[in-house]
């Protein structure tokens, strides 16, 4: 299953650093072949301590972390709805990504262009979110004029509905609300689904410090701004510092490590992106284990065992028969799959049953 989150802010703001940083972190400390699939694509791991656990108590020849990947989208500028800029580039790119990481600055630095020519985080949020506004705006509208008359003049309920909700989310855009802020029903989640509308896409927000602000965060007065507008929807902030992290991803292991503890840092802000970049996506994992390898495998959470069994391969899915589940605590506390199934650990699985994080499966398919 691959995600994939995109990053992006207005010119200038230190995205494209922290792609570069994302970059190279895992060229440097990756145990999986770090892959970079064009030149503004990469492929990162999703470290995971569990699978190194499982590794070694099977002796695994290889190890295969689940990944993430990230995309440095073009930088956008005001009108990019209308194709200013880059501004059709821009908006495909996010089209085609799970989650968004909307980097922002909030340093003052006079040998560094802003667009604006000051430094004001919370309107530079709201105007790649209008952005975003003014194109999903653009395209309910094409699909409104495209189905109204059918709607309108049609005893089908469920094109009614889904033309009401249309209208619902028009409505919404016009007032300048992300779709993401809104509670909707389970049925019309899964209409607006089908559309990839931009603001529906969950977001976790990068406010990008300088040194000596990211030290002093409680006196960050731009970033402490910022932070009050954003968890006013309960979404995700995370500070760091743009030109540390892609210093710190230069490091080898043992220096990162007396770095951070210098800044009592307890964890990169690489490794924090990525990390809730997954958990945003409602994302769990499952292990496979044996001598040949050992591999993390991302399912979304209310996956049953047949559709996790898919995820490996297709067939999987189709000719399953059961599943092998051992509880990764139960794994670990027995040393491997023998001593935990002799305790009784090991629980044979039906295809309607739903994985949880960190089970440990054998799947058995019919020939």
């Amino acid at each position: 299953m691959s995600l994939k989150a995109g990053i992006v802010g207005l010119p200038n703001v230190g995205k494209s650093t922290l792609f570069s940083a994302l970059t190279l972190n895992e060229a440097e400390s990756a145990n999986y072949a770090f892959t970079t699939i064009e030149p503004n694509v990469a492929i990162v791991n999703l470290e995971d301590n569990r699978l190194h656990k499982l590794a070694s108590i099977v002796n695994a020849k290889k190890i295969v972390p689940a990944t993430f990947q990230f995309v440095d989208i073009a930088g956008l500028v005001e009108g990019a709805s209308k194709g200013e800029g880059l501004g059709n580039k821009f908006l495909a790119n996010i089209r085609e990504v799970d989650a968004i990481v909307h980097v922002i600055r909030c340093f003052e630095n006079d040998n560094i262009v802003h667009v604006k020519n000051k430094i004001d985080p919370i309107h530079d949020l709201k105007i790649i979110n209008l952005e975003l506004i003014l194109a999903d705006l653009q395209m309910v509208d094409n699909i409104i004029n495209r189905i109204s008359k059918k709607a309108i003049n049609s005893n089908d309920k469920s094109l009614r509905f889904e033309y009401d909700l249309l209208l619902k989310v028009k409505n919404i855009l016009l007032e300048e609300k992300m779709l993401k802020n809104i509670e909707f029903s389970e049925e019309e989640r899964q209409i607006i689904k089908n559309y990839q509308f931009l603001t529906i896409k969950p977001t976790i927000y990068v406010a990008n410090l300088d040194a000596s602000t990211y030290k002093n965060i409680s006196e960050a007065k731009h970033y402490l701004t910022l932070k009050t507008e954003v968890e006013k929807n309960n979404e995700i902030i995370i500070p760091i510092c743009v030109k540390i992290e892609y210093e710190l991803s230069t490091f080898s292991k043992e220096e990162k490590e007396i770095f951070l503890n210098e800044y009592n840092i307890k964890k990169s802000g690489l490794d924090e992106i990525i990390s809730k970049s997954f958990y945003l996506l409602d994302q769990s994992t499952y292990f496979t284990a044996g001598e040949i390898e050992a591999r993390a495998w991302v399912f979304k959470n209310g996956m049953n065992a047949a559709e996790c069994a898919g995820i490996i391969h297709t067939d999987f899915e189709k000719k399953f028969v059961k599943a092998e589940v051992i509880k990764y605590n139960d794994y670990v506390l027995y040393n491997g799959e023998k001593s935990a199934k002799e305790n009784g650990k090991m629980a044979l699985e039906g295809r309607n049953y739903l994985m949880q994080d960190g089970d440990v499966c054998y799947f058995k398919v019919a020939k």
